[in-house]
């Protein structure tokens, strides 16, 4: 373990303090494992062990906390017959390794994401969407170590695309991201429980965020196919328009953005403002910052021209900070992290948020206003999509 907290320290307080880890490393690393240690790795998946519940809920819901394998909200009890019910809902074989899920990398199997599933009050028809989800944040291009384990308040979110949105009832419209839509509420905490119970972020343990945020709870939603004047999202990665699919990205936080600007230079001249702010991780490391727009935002931008990949070359330019800005230490983390891509960085250059336009991600979701959403996305993360298969 590494005391904290250190970002206080003087750089020789650091060198002893990275002495003594050092050490420890090293007596770890030749110290024989105790019997019956799991070996490095993917963890085996091993069969479920049943345990004798109560019938008093709240007496139910206490076991589940004491044991955190709960999110502190009230579960639905995976009992042998509903983990079964659930099952149904996809052809795999309950015990096929679906993915190794971090950082504890123990194996996801359907029965395992079933259980989690069945807490979180999902349907079966979910199912097949929760397995897609779980693959694609395994991808090392999704970076679900540094994701599960940061300080920042990173969420793991799901945008739902194609006719498994609509048949699912998954909401895209109208408050998208808030509360009323069973699905969009169950499937993302669903994946949340599967991120902490197979992949062994505890808050407060492997899961290191200073603050967390309420998207930690559940964060998903649908994109608003038909209120979109341009291609979806999953076409625009390569999909057919009616495959369904899955996305996931690691948001920070949602940043409202309320503008009634009614052309397109003025609407992309203040998001881009919204997007450069100076303690954003994006500067750092060159991010993949996600735009929710409202249908009435993207028809602006529509109507005067511009495409998809229009819009983002031009948030690209308008988004670019000036290194000044940055506290002096941020600056110098940008300087070691960004140099081999700008060359020799002076408080005067201009930061761009991301390694290239194409990196901006836009979706169109949400109902009626001039409200869109900048979601800033934790550092090392790259969204994944994939296909949902039953």
């Amino acid at each position: 373990m590494i005391p904290h907290p250190f970002g206080i320290l003087s750089r020789d307080e650091v060198r002893v303090l990275a002495s003594v880890c050092v050490d420890d490393v090293a007596r770890l690393l030749c110290t024989p494992a105790a019997a019956g240690t799991q070996p490095s790795g993917i963890q085996a998946p091993g069969r479920l062990e049943l345990i004798e519940a109560l019938d008093d809920p709240m007496e139910l819901n206490q076991l589940f906390m004491r044991n955190r394998w709960s999110d502190g909200l009230p579960i639905v009890p995976p009992t042998p017959e509903r983990v079964e019910a659930m099952l149904r809902g996809s052809s795999l074989a309950r015990d096929a390794v679906v993915a190794s899920v971090a950082p504890a990398f123990r194996a996801a199997t359907p029965e395992r994401i079933a259980v989690n599933a069945v807490m979180a009050g999902c349907h079966p028809e979910y199912l097949p969407v929760l397995i897609a989800a779980t693959k694609a944040v395994a991808t090392p291009r999704f970076n679900l170590s540094g994701v599960q384990s940061t300080t920042n308040p990173a969420a793991v979110g799901l945008v739902i695309n194609g006719p498994i949105a609509q048949r699912l009832g998954v909401n895209g419209a109208g408050n998208c991201l808030g509360p009323g839509h069973w699905a969009n509420a169950a499937l993302g905490r669903a994946l949340r429980l599967v991120l902490q119970n197979i992949g062994g972020a505890l808050p407060g343990d492997m899961d290191k965020a200073t603050q967390g945020q309420p998207g930690k709870y559940t964060f998903c939603c649908a994109e608003n196919e038909a209120a979109s004047p341009w291609e979806p999202l999953h076409v625009e990665r390569g999909y057919a328009r009616e495959t369904s699919t899955v996305t996931v990205l690691a948001p920070l936080g949602t940043w409202s953005m309320n503008t009634h600007a009614k052309d397109a230079a003025d609407l992309i001249r203040v998001i881009g403002d919204t997007m450069a702010f100076p303690c954003s991780s994006d500067y750092v490391h060159g991010g993949a910052p996600w735009l929710v727009l409202s249908p009435e935002h993207a028809h602006v931008l529509k109507r005067d021209g511009l495409t998809k990949r229009d819009v983002k070359q031009r948030l690209w330019e308008a988004s670019k900070l000036a290194a000044a800005r940055l506290a002096a230490k941020d600056l110098g983390r940008v300087q070691s992290a960004r140099r081999a891509e700008l060359g020799e960085i002076t408080p005067a250059t201009m930061l761009p948020i991301s390694l290239r336009p194409e990196d901006i991600s836009l979706l169109v979701a949400g109902g009626d206003g001039t409200h869109s959403v900048y979601l800033p996305i934790s550092g090392h993360s790259r969204s994944v999509t994939g296909e949902i298969c039953a």
